[in-house]
């Protein structure tokens, strides 16, 4: 099993004829996703390597019924693709644009929350998900990880390829890769990806990597004391980070004691979740939850 993403998985992506929304939507497919279409307004009855082109996301849904969207446009045209998908009925929209003005967010998430609620957002500013074996749907270097049994959900994609690609080489591998990204206002949370991971067959654990800002990983604290059954391993990106200065994403800034990655650290453990100081630490601590030896450095 996995989540969000598998062999089931019929991927149409929203820009598939930019240089970006090419390369990734071909590395999606040939790491063996279904990509069935793409949507490119004016750009109908093309295609991209074998890979039909549609004018709307009501037309790709009536030819090739895609249930998964690549968002792979400019910031200004992000938000109307997103909402152009959902309202086709597409069930997971997956935004790996960056850069999206926060109203523009604000106005895509209520009008999910309204108007579409079968449709799951992740992202945006996100590196998508990946389900080894199964299917990838983003910019997620497939190759850092294999097949395994631990899940992965984090605002930053960088940091969740060192994590998993050091479980990998300590001989165990994951589920599913969530980047739900950095942003304000993201279309998916912690607790969101949390509620899948609890309730997935082939997930026994689960890596949380979190960063400064916000009050997303104590949220998740909370929910992961009251709510999940299996062990959950964090790390947070921003120990030294200066107060006041944005950090990476646009979410990651810290205003006061608020948002510190102490005080997510504190809430996390108060909790009983084992938190790493470094990915390295925390790819450990999971590895000695699965079993395993310990791959930190002695």
């Amino acid at each position: 099993m996995a989540v969000l993403v598998d062999k089931d998985t019929r991927l149409c992506v929203a820009g598939i004829t930019g240089r970006e929304g090419s390369f990734h939507t071909l590395n999606n497919r040939t790491y063996g996703t279904n990509v069935v279409g793409g949507v490119t307004p004016g750009k109908g009855g093309q295609d991209v390597e074998g890979i039909p082109v549609f004018d709307s996301w009501a037309e790709a849904m009536s030819e090739v019924r895609p249930n998964t969207a690549m968002i792979f446009v400019p910031p200004r045209f992000a938000a109307d693709a997103i909402l152009e998908a959902a309202a086709a009925g597409v069930a997971l929209v997956v935004t790996i644009t960056e850069g999206i003005p926060a109203h523009d967010e604000l106005r895509v998430y209520n009008t999910l929350l309204r108007d579409h609620p079968g449709t799951r957002l992740i992202g945006p500013n996100c590196p998508g998900i990946l389900s080894p074996g199964k299917a990838n749907v983003g910019i997620i270097p497939a190759s850092f990880f294999k097949p395994g049994n631990v899940g992965v959900v984090s605002r930053s994609g960088t940091l969740t390829y060192q994590i998993g690609n050091e479980i990998a080489q300590a001989g165990f591998g994951c589920s599913s890769i969530v980047g739900i990204g950095g942003d304000p206002v993201p279309g998916s949370s912690f607790v969101d990806v949390l509620a899948l991971f609890e309730e997935d067959g082939e997930t026994e654990l689960v890596v949380l990597s979190g960063e400064i800002g916000g009050s997303a990983e104590e949220e998740a604290a909370e929910y992961i004391d009251q709510s999940m059954s299996k062990p959950v391993v964090a790390y947070i990106a921003g120990f030294t980070a200066p107060a006041g200065k944005q950090m990476g994403h646009a979410g990651a800034i810290v205003s006061g004691s608020a948002g510190t990655a102490a005080a997510k650290a504190e809430a996390l453990e108060a909790h009983g979740v084992r938190v790493g100081r470094t990915p390295t630490e925390a790819a450990s601590i999971a590895v000695e939850v699965l079993g395993g030896a310990s791959a930190a450095p002695a």
